[in-house]
């Protein structure tokens, strides 16, 4: 039979029970000159079987058969529907949707319950502290850090370095030169999606030594290069001391004398100095690793030892001699030699030094020349000769240098260091080089234990603009437009205030000058200059601002 029309309603709902899922579509069918039954279907979320086609009477598009043979199946069931049988229709179960006329309502209000709740669920209350270890940073504390990075980049820029960047995220296989190293077991390590081990960066070093070796030997020498990296290491956290922090690098290569050691140091010390720090307040060990590396030899120790040997030496600032007892004599060290080498680390003076170092000592000579050197540049009360001093990473070869906390409240502020085979342990050509890095956290926590770290609670904008009325806006727009054309900095209150909350607001971020747009003045052609500062005012014409803030702002 043919047919003429047909109207449908399509509902959905979804039934959950026991992780099974059912879709019960309805249709009903009103056929010409007939009454309408309802006819069910139901399916799984198995994957359906693509639908047949047939050719409509018309002769024209494929029409789809399963819309038809439910027309049909409803034709047939229409009599019974009709009147009220409830035997199940041919082919099939009868759909609970059809016996029960209230089941689409509950499900669908079910649904929504079922939503509510999902919801509800996914709601976690937020942690508004950031991760372990790390930092946020409000709008002072961005102030100081602007502050920290450019006192760097200015002394940086001072002794000629150049500033280099790098991706915070590097291959794992870069900081895993040697076993025993403290940093190898405190990386942030992961394999990313494409199955590549990677991590991000624990110090700046290597991912500097990657950049000299992809140039392959393009690059001209002597190379002075800083850099200002966020690093990342899991590890325990005391004061000074986060998982995340920045540091401060510069680093020389390209010169195998100890004149860029000497280099570096006076750098660092023109920081101290820059900032308000004394040589009461931090000093400068420093040693050689040629002084170990002598003793060793001398003792019968083969040169291979002589990095992993300095790695486990450096733990003695922090562990006692017996916890890493076993680990030196698992290098092969005997007890006679442990006893040896720790009176050695007891030294604190080139002159105690030499007398048990073989004459002649390599080590003795690059350390006095160090220290001449640390008198011409006018540094030498900042340093100090220390046997203990090794510095934790294998990859150290000659000088190792470290800024500490004359007090002792502090860890190590800084530290650094020659480096010379740095490169040949990813396969290039042995290159010279030294460097130091320069943490962020342990120097602001000294200047603020010292009282001379500078206060940034306020903005220090130059001039809040604010209008007496909206009808002013606009010209205080136009001013303020004026005074940033100037190069002032410039907070425009963007909302309509009274003069006492503005006042207050230009106070406490440290304002220099209000300039305020009121209406008797400005239809004089004039604008209210407040100096904060000792709080006189004064009137300027509109059409010569330009020239107030040039002589306002000329020292």
């Amino acid at each position: 039979m043919r047919i003429p029309h047909t109207a449908m309603f399509i509902a959905s709902a979804i039934l959950h029970r026991r992780h099974r899922a059912t879709i019960v579509s309805v249709s009903a069918f009103r056929l010409a000159g007939g009454g309408g039954a309802g006819v069910s279907r139901t399916s799984s979320f198995a994957p359906r079987p693509t639908p047949r086609r047939a050719v409509a009477s018309s002769g024209g598009r494929g029409t789809d058969v399963a819309p038809l043979a439910a027309a049909s199946a409803s034709a047939s069931e229409s009599s019974s529907a009709a009147s009220g049988s409830s035997s199940p229709p041919p082919g099939g179960r009868s759909s609970a949707a059809v016996t029960d006329g209230d089941l689409l309502s509950r499900t669908a209000d079910a649904a929504v319950d079922g939503r509510k709740s999902t919801t509800a669920a996914a709601v976690v209350a937020l942690d508004s502290n950031p991760p372990k270890g790390t930092r946020d940073f409000y709008p002072p504390d961005m102030r100081l850090r602007s502050w920290l990075f450019d006192q760097w980049r200015s002394v940086a820029s001072l002794y000629g370095f150049s500033e280099y960047d790098a991706p915070v995220l590097e291959s794992e296989s870069l900081y895993t030169r040697k076993a025993g190293e403290e940093v190898t077991g405190q990386l942030y390590n992961f394999v990313d999606k494409g199955g590549r081990n990677v991590a991000l960066r624990p110090e700046m070093t290597p991912s500097l030594a990657r950049m000299v070796m992809a140039k392959k030997g393009g690059l001209p020498l002597p190379l002075k290069w800083f850099s200002i990296p966020q690093c990342w290491r899991y590890e325990r956290m005391t004061r000074g001391r986060r998982r995340e922090h920045y540091q401060w690098n510069m680093d020389v290569w390209g010169v195998s004398g100890i004149e860029a050691e000497a280099e570096l140091l006076s750098a660092m010390v023109t920081f101290f100095v820059r900032v308000g720090l004394t040589s009461d307040d931090v000093g400068i060990k420093v040693n050689s690793r040629g002084v170990i590396a002598e003793v060793l030899a001398e003792l019968g120790v083969p040169e291979d030892k002589f990095a992993s040997t300095c790695v486990l030496v450096d733990k003695l600032e922090k562990v006692p001699l017996d916890e890493i007892r076993e680990d030196l004599e698992a290098l092969g060290l005997e007890r006679s030699t442990i006893e040896r080498l720790t009176s050695v680390l007891t030294n604190t003076s080139i002159e105690s030094i030499s007398g048990v170092l073989p004459p002649g000592s390599r080590a003795i000579e690059q350390l006095s020349a160090l220290l001449d050197l640390c008198d011409a540049y006018g540094i030498r009360d900042w340093v100090t000769f220390d046997a203990s001093v090794v510095r934790g990473l294998a990859y150290y070869t000659g000088v190792v240098f470290e800024a500490f906390d004359r007090r002792g409240a502090l860890r190590a502020i800084a530290g650094g260091g020659r480096y010379d085979r740095l490169l040949e342990t990813f396969g290039g050509e042995p290159t010279p080089a030294a460097g130091f890095g320069f943490g962020d956290a342990v120097i602001v926590e000294l200047l603020r234990e010292r009282n001379i770290l500078p206060s940034f609670e306020g903005s220090g904008f130059d001039i809040v603009v604010f209008a007496m009325g909206s009808d002013l806006y606009r010209a205080a727009v136009e001013v303020a437009s004026v005074l940033r054309a100037e190069g002032r900095t410039v907070d425009l209150i963007l909302e309509d205030k009274k003069a006492k909350w503005v006042f207050k607001h230009a106070s406490r971020n440290e304002a220099g000058y209000c300039v305020i747009v009121a209406e008797a003045e400005y239809e004089n052609g004039e604008v209210v200059v407040k100096d904060l500062s000792v709080g006189e005012q004064r009137t300027v014409k509109i059409g010569a601002l330009g020239d107030w803030a040039k002589e306002a702002f000329q020292s």
